[in-house]
């Protein structure tokens, strides 16, 4: 008898759990779909606002001949990898507040309530898209965040042994190499043109050279992104020694070449932002430290911004979107502050290696968990 009743029971059962099943699948994948494309149009605008910055800040060093115009390109992309660590978050935080918010004010939860769907399946969807962005942008910080630091500071640096003197203007001091080269033009009256009063200033490590020129004029040298010499007429060389006991000089030439240009560059210092997540969790440094923490943190900040997004999302009738997005940008800007100036301690020793930062996304999860518990499986369900 139990025998005979357990087969239909069973099958009951089955059917039930199917019924139940099927519709949450199609909502995971209509969830993940609805979320998936404000994130992508929020996490373009960013990008290209982004690479709009930082191409205008490098065109400038182009325009007055500090850096070579061909290398705005890849400087620009390599401030947008950089960059994809912390956009990638807000776009995620930012598309679940907007996509949660529409459908509280649409009614779609409601209906979905209606038909028997809990609220673990919104949650599931929101969790599901940020343990996979949590894990692109863990990729992001760990391996490729360095390697683009690096060849930035590669870039920085090749450029910065690099003056286009024809593209200079008079008025202004051109500085490079951390000093190491200054060039001022007293008077000039447009790019291309003989330039008067030229002031050169070179540093070597035994020695520093200074020339006043009355008359100067870019010579170009051939080399592709190259620079230019500076040929000078009636100029006044003074060479500074460095070394003790050997006097100064001073000479006097109707006419000379100067190049301003140091083929070389100089090897670029450490920097923990460039060195990889290997190195750096092999060091002691507080500088290190901070480094290697800001890099594990932000996978973690990640799939905390996402699920936060869905109690901020939650709206009370007749409540204004503009409160919303005001209370959720208050959290995300005051989030990251807690987060730079905690990574600013640690680097400088004032907060020891532990807590270090992590007490920073530890109120966000308090802050997530308190929202949470005021409102039941994440303000979904009523």
């Amino acid at each position: 008898m139990l025998s005979a009743q357990s087969g239909p029971a069973r099958a009951a059962v089955a059917r039930r759990r199917h019924a139940g099943w099927w519709p949450a699948l199609i909502i995971d994948r209509y969830l993940l779909r609805e979320l998936s494309k404000p994130l992508l149009a929020i996490l373009a605008i960013l990008v290209a606002l982004f690479a709009s910055y930082s191409t205008a800040s490098f065109l400038s060093d182009a325009v007055n001949g500090l850096l070579p115009g061909g290398a705005v390109a890849r400087l620009t992309f390599l401030k947008v990898v950089i960059s994809l660590e912390v956009l990638i978050p807000a776009a995620l935080y930012v598309s679940v507040i907007l996509t949660f918010a529409r459908l509280h004010s649409d009614l779609e939860f409601a209906a979905m309530f209606a038909l028997r769907l809990t609220p673990a399946v919104m949650v599931r969807a929101v969790l599901t898209l940020s343990a996979v962005l949590a894990l692109v942008v863990g990729g992001l910080s760990i391996f490729v965040r360095p390697w683009a630091y690096r060849n930035l500071h590669e870039m920085a640096d090749r450029a910065a042994t690099l003056l286009d003197v024809d593209a200079m203007q008079a008025g202004s001091f051109y500085v490079s190499q951390h000093g190491a080269r200054v060039v001022f033009l007293t008077h000039r009256d447009g790019p291309g043109t003989p330039a008067r009063d030229v002031f050169v200033k070179l540093a070597y490590s035994d020695h520093d050279e200074i020339i006043s020129g009355r008359l100067a004029s870019a010579v170009p040298t051939g080399i592709a992104n190259g620079g230019s010499d500076v040929a000078m007429s009636d100029a006044n060389l003074y060479e500074l020694s460095h070394v003790p006991g050997k006097s100064d000089e001073v000479l006097h030439v109707q006419a000379m070449t100067v190049d301003p240009n140091s083929r070389n560059a100089a090897p670029a210092g450490y920097s923990s932002v460039a060195a990889s997540t290997a190195q750096i969790a092999a060091s002691g440094s507080s500088e290190d430290i901070a480094e290697l923490q800001w890099r594990l943190s932000t996978p973690l900040s990640t799939l905390l911004l996402g699920l936060l997004g869905i109690p901020l999302s939650r709206t009370k009738p007749r409540q204004s979107r503009n409160l919303i997005f005001g209370k959720a940008f208050a959290v995300y800007f005051g989030y990251y502050l807690l987060c730079t100036c905690a990574r600013t301690w640690v680097q400088h020793g004032t907060i020891a290696e532990f807590p270090g930062i992590w007490w920073a996304p530890g109120i966000l999860g308090l802050l997530l968990t308190s929202m949470a518990g005021r409102q039941p499986a994440l303000a979904l369900g009523k």
